[in-house]
């Protein structure tokens, strides 16, 4: 992905909307849900109100959760919605008006902010340090205490139409613990693989999330845009969810591949808050500030992307309806034009026959040279992996050394031009043997992942 000079841009942007403002937020329980609204303001010249629906569901405790727990949950959200808006001019004022942080929490929101703009700051060849990029000055009011409604052993498994939530859902379901699927803005993909892994709408918790358009606008009007970090989103979302239906355990879908830096030399993570460090931070804040017993962990934490990938070519009934692919997210597809499809692609095809593939992706790709750059950002060979969340440059060289080993380079044009110096370094082999041994599982879940890999 091609960098922006904006840096000179950036500091006049700031200079010009000095400060933003998080002016306050409402949660209304309805008969049919939840719905939350966040007020925003740049400069008290533009104004902002995201907003977000949760439809009720008969699993949902909502009488016995007070008042103050849905303040507690809706002012979390909207701390992590600001960024989104906040990005658009970078003031170097943050005001936080409806309740007070202490100053720990302070340094944890900006640590947060600054990780997950790491990409946003890259692009825009914004030389920002975590220490001066933001001042966040709070109200005196005081924030709710922690949640103290008593948890059960359900567990939340958010699913994006995706292999990995498949897998885990997959896995999940063989513990016979009640589960509930949970969606942000479902789709064909999401809908379906929780549909085939047996839970229908009314057994999935949904959340409806709507940006405001404005924002938009100021894209178009030449404002600063580029990568949040959405699961941070995702996690107090799914974290209100689990409070919402009594369940204790929320269970990602996050890979140890997710943990390697897109760019190598100047740390920054596509995946940030997918990576192990998000995991433990948000674990801590959490456990100390939204309730002591959530557990928010990664399922998948163990393994790499090869090993997620192997899994899931054991369930050939969601071949058909997992999606991937951001590019063509709207349409529900495959886009065949991207690092995302093309990485998909290749690891799928280190386990599945290439007729298999075709009939998944409707096409070759790796036969398709106009994905040469891309292939040589997943193997290493640029400044950067693509922008995306993507496995490891090993795991890339691996399965692209093992596909020309097997086949010869037959119907394999793309692997072929240029790729056969590229030090491929671990095998396969030994990398669907690997075990990451940092992760946060309880012993029952790392049992089933320990018997998953060895069955």
């Amino acid at each position: 992905m091609k960098k922006a000079d904006n840096y000179r841009h950036y500091h006049e942007l700031r200079e010009k909307y000095p400060f933003f403002t998080y002016q306050s937020y409402t949660i209304d329980q309805k008969k049919d849900g939840f719905l939350l609204k966040f007020n925003f303001s740049l400069a008290n010249e533009f104004y902002f109100t995201p907003s977000m629906f949760i439809p009720m569901r008969e699993f949902y405790n909502a009488k016995p959760i007070e008042r103050p727990a849905l303040e507690l949950f809706a002012f979390h959200i909207g701390m992590v919605e600001l960024i989104s808006y906040w990005k658009a001019a970078c003031p170097p004022k943050v005001i936080i008006a409806p309740f007070a942080l202490n100053e720990e929490q302070v340094t944890w929101w900006k640590h947060v902010y600054f990780q997950g703009l790491g990409e946003f700051f890259y692009l825009n060849s914004i030389d920002a340090t975590e220490a001066d990029f933001m001042q966040i000055v709070t109200s005196d009011n005081s924030m709710p205490d922690p949640v103290a409604l008593p948890l059960s052993e359900k567990i939340i498994v958010p699913v994006g139409g995706g292999k990995d939530s498949v897998v885990s859902l997959e896995l999940l379901k063989s513990m016979h613990q009640p589960l509930i699927p949970f969606i942000v803005n479902p789709r064909g993909a999401s809908t379906g693989c929780t549909r085939i892994a047996g839970f229908g709408p009314d057994k999935t918790a949904l959340v409806e999330r709507s940006l405001d358009l404005k924002l938009l606008t100021l894209n178009a009007q030449g404002f600063l845009n580029g990568h949040t970090p959405f699961s941070a989103l995702l996690a107090f979302v799914s974290s209100f969810v689990a409070v919402l239906s009594g369940a204790r355990h929320i269970a990602l879908s996050n890979e140890s591949s997710a943990n390697e830096a897109t760019v190598a030399d100047a740390d920054v993570n596509h995946q940030y808050s997918k990576s192990i460090e998000f995991e433990a931070d948000f674990r801590n804040y959490s456990q100390r500030w939204l309730h002591p017993q959530l557990n928010y962990f990664s399922i998948l934490r163990p393994l790499n992307e090869l090993q997620i990938v192997q899994l899931f070519s054991k369930y050939p009934a969601y071949f058909q309806t997992f999606k991937s692919c951001n590019a063509g997210s709207k349409t529900d597809s495959w886009c065949c034009n991207c690092p995302k499809c093309l990485f998909a692609y290749l690891m799928l095809s280190a386990f599945l026959p290439q007729t298999q593939m075709i009939r998944i992706f409707n096409e070759n790709l790796l036969n398709k040279s106009s994905l040469k750059p891309f292939l040589d950002e997943l193997l290493g060979l640029t400044d950067a992996k693509p922008f995306e969340c993507v496995g490891t440059i090993d795991e890339v060289r691996a399965v692209t050394a093992e596909l020309l080993q097997v086949e010869g380079g037959k119907n394999l044009a793309l692997l072929a031009s240029g790729t056969e110096s590229v030090a491929s370094g671990q095998s396969v082999e030994t990398l669907i043997s690997s075990y990451d041994h940092q992760h946060f599982l309880l012993p029952e879940f790392e049992k089933l992942i320990k018997r998953a890999l060895n069955g």
